[in-house]
Order: structure tokens, then sequence, then C-alpha cells
């Protein structure tokens, strides 16, 4: 049985470890894993240890952009793969990735600045058929349909963003989402499907699914109130 006063010493020797790894295993300008990126913005950075970065020379990251552990981001269906676009998969400024989160480009996934996104989310633009009963679906390669996604929007935890999505600027999905289609600007939606629950309307305030209205709000936590006038 390990003595408590050594237990403890070798306690404080892991964390310290593991904080100097986490600090010296990030990916930031400068590093030789950045300067494999088609771009890599000042002020970036992605979390260590990363899930996947595969074929980084078509990925383009931002300024000032937090990709959080365990990421996932990547282009193609495997290294070298000889399709890959000149930017499949790119990342606005300021955008926060959650950790474990998963963008998966084929074609294009296209992120506006400033979104952010909780834990565990995934976005892909392409997916498998399954017309054909004798062939695995996993060989059913499905047709690449790019994903947009508008400056200034948020994506909740868990939520899914399948092939062919377009979302609008300072849009909402909650967590635990499935989204397909197009969002317009200044919605909320949620759900699996992913409904519409909410959209801003210009002189009337944020409008829900019953006809009920909340007030426009302005500040970064919304602490000051300014009655019914458009964002």
């Amino acid at each position: 049985m390990v003595d408590i006063g050594i237990k403890s010493l070798l306690n404080r020797g892991v964390l310290a470890g593991w904080r100097w790894l986490d600090q010296i295993g990030k990916v930031t300008p400068g590093t030789r894993a950045a300067a494999g990126f088609g771009s890599f913005g000042a002020d970036s950075t992605i979390g260590f240890p990363a899930a996947t970065l595969m074929n980084t020379g078509a990925i383009h990251i931002g300024t000032g952009v937090r990709i959080g552990r365990q990421a996932t981001l990547s282009v193609g269906y495997w290294p070298d793969y000889p399709g890959v676009p000149e930017r499949g998969l790119v990342i606005g400024d300021r955008c926060v990735i959650g950790d474990r989160c998963g963008l998966v480009a084929h074609e294009s996934i296209e992120l506006g600045d400033d979104v952010w996104f909780g834990q565990d989310v995934f976005v892909c633009d392409a997916s498998h058929g399954y017309q054909d009963p004798d062939l695995p679906i996993g060989e059913q390669f499905g047709t690449h349909d790019p994903v947009r996604i508008g400056s200034g929007s948020w994506v909740g935890h868990g939520a899914i963003i399948l092939p062919g999505t377009t979302i609008g600027r300072n849009a909402v999905v909650a967590a635990g989402s499935v989204v397909r289609g197009e969002v317009a600007d200044h919605c909320v939606v949620g759900g699996a499907p992913a409904k519409l629950l909410r959209r801003l309307k210009p002189g009337v305030g944020w409008v829900g699914r019953r006809g009920d209205v909340r007030p426009v709000r302005r500040g970064h936590f919304g602490v000051e109130e300014t009655g019914s006038e458009s964002a």
C-alpha cells in the first residue's frame, strides 16, 4: 500500500506534468503543427491533445480562435486524399470550438466570425447512401453538401449539423438539436429535427411560436432593456 505522503507527492507531480504537457502540446502560431495548416491566424490555439487533425493544408483558421481538447478537424476521406479541396474547412476570426467537437469536411464547411460551439458538437458536409441492398452502407458514399454557419451564431452542446445546412447570422441552435436545411438570421431553433422556436421581428422583439414576445436587450449579458426595437 502506497504511503499517503508519497501518493500525494506523486499526484502533485503527475498534475504538474499534465499542466506542462497541456501548455507545450497546444497547436499555436509558430509551431510545426500550425505551419502545416492552409492558414493559422495569430493568437489562435488548438488544445492538447487533439483527436484528429487530418489534411490540415486544406484547413484555414482565423485570428483569435480557441479550439478545445480532443477536437477533430479533418478534410477528405483519408490522409493525403487526392480530392481534397483547397479550402475544405474555414473557421473565421474569434471563433470558440468546445472540447470534443468534430468538424468533418469533404467539400466545404465554413464558419463566419465569432461563431461559438459548446462541447461535443458535430458538423459534417457528407453522409452515406443506403439504396444498394448488397453494398455495405459505409461504402455507399453520399453527395457533398456544403455547410455554412453565419457570423455571431451559437451552437449548443451536443448539437449535430447535417450536410447542406445553412445557418444565418446571430442564430441560436439549442443543445442536442439535429439541424438540416436553412436557419435564417436572428432565429432560435431546437429539437430533433430542429424547428423554429423564436425569431427576431424588427420593431416588435423576439417572437415565439405561440406569439409571445421577449424584448430586445443590449449588452453582453442583456442587462439593459431597450424595449421593442430591432437588433
